[in-house]
């Protein structure tokens, strides 16, 4: 190592890199000392430091928090990865520890979490009462980025094939999307249909970005029709109620529908498109990389049993 890379190594020291990607996630210096339990002050020093270090701006810093400098960009990339790294020598280091400590960041889409992870986690967590199980909940695109960046050791959603050619994926689950109406509506009778039928209808759907409005829209332009979406939800209960009362009709995977059943009276129609069945990946920048305990969850969500239907 170069005597320049040499002192440029010893002035960054990793708490202030763990803070500075804490700010980075959050958004606000307070979120981020409140999480990490320091004070405000000590974190915006230490933030003030790290600039000085590497002898540039990293944050905008502005009354509602703080936003990233193109520099400031670049370091969190490289930060996250410089992290990724210790957590990595650290899961390694724990097989010789008796038992297995640790914890796993999973970032998950809302079809895999109301579906299949509650149990799923359950039994592991029941195997690994040691292990610590950090999920959020994000849209299928933002699950890929958090992998990508090291933000989250494993993801589960539907990768949409060229989003995660840089990330390595494996079979998780899979569900075929219903078409649901309130009972009694004109389509409440049928036993399958074509989703260009639907486009009579209005539609209540979930976030723009989510995996099912960017296929409901894919498949409207395809048929030269308008998606006649008129409502937008955040939650699949929000949109039963919503379904219930009249507001338009709308697209659930199967499970969720069943689980959410009671949410209102309603009828479920199977979806006859191709598109409708669709499969949950589990993804990782490299699952043999992976610290000891995310490996370890990672082979318990990708074990064939896991894959029959409850």
């Amino acid at each position: 190592m170069k005597s320049s890379e040499r002192s440029f190594a010893r002035r960054i020291d990793l708490t202030s890199l763990q803070l500075f990607v804490a700010v980075c996630e959050l958004g606000s210096i307070g979120r981020a000392a409140q999480q990490e339990f320091i004070a405000a002050s000590a974190v915006s020093k230490r933030l003030s430091d790290l600039e000085t270090a590497v002898d540039t701006a990293l944050l905008y810093r502005h009354s509602r928090g703080v936003t990233l400098t193109p520099a400031g960009e670049s370091l969190l990339h490289h930060a996250r990865t410089v992290l990724f790294g210790l957590e990595r020598m650290q899961g390694e280091l724990s097989e010789y520890a008796e038992g297995v400590r640790g914890h796993v960041r999973v970032h998950a889409n809302i079809s895999a979490i109301v579906q299949f992870l509650p149990e799923d986690l359950g039994a592991f967590a029941r195997a690994h009462s040691q292990v610590k199980i950090d999920l959020q909940e994000h849209l299928s695109p933002d699950v890929l980025h958090a992998v990508q960046e090291g933000a989250a050791d494993l993801g589960i959603c539907n990768t949409g094939g060229n989003g995660a050619l840089a990330l390595q994926s494996r079979p998780y689950r899979s569900d075929r999307l219903m078409l649901i109406v309130p009972t009694g509506h004109a389509l409440s009778t049928r036993s399958a249909i074509n989703f260009e039928e639907i486009l009579d209808w209005d539609i209540v759907g979930l976030h723009a970005n989510s995996s099912i409005s960017l296929a409901m829209r894919a498949a409207a332009a395809s048929a030269g029709r308008p998606l006649r979406q008129r409502i937008q939800v955040t939650g699949l209960d929000a949109m039963c109620r919503m379904i219930d009362n009249g507001l338009g009709v709308g697209l659930l995977p199967d499970r969720a529908f069943a689980l959410m059943h009671g949410v209102g009276r309603l009828a479920a129609v199977p979806l006859q498109d191709a598109w409708a069945h669709r499969e949950l990946r589990l993804v990782a920048r490299d699952f043999e990389a992976l610290p000891v305990t995310a490996r370890l969850l990672a082979e318990h969500l990708a074990t064939p049993a896991l894959a029959a239907p409850h």
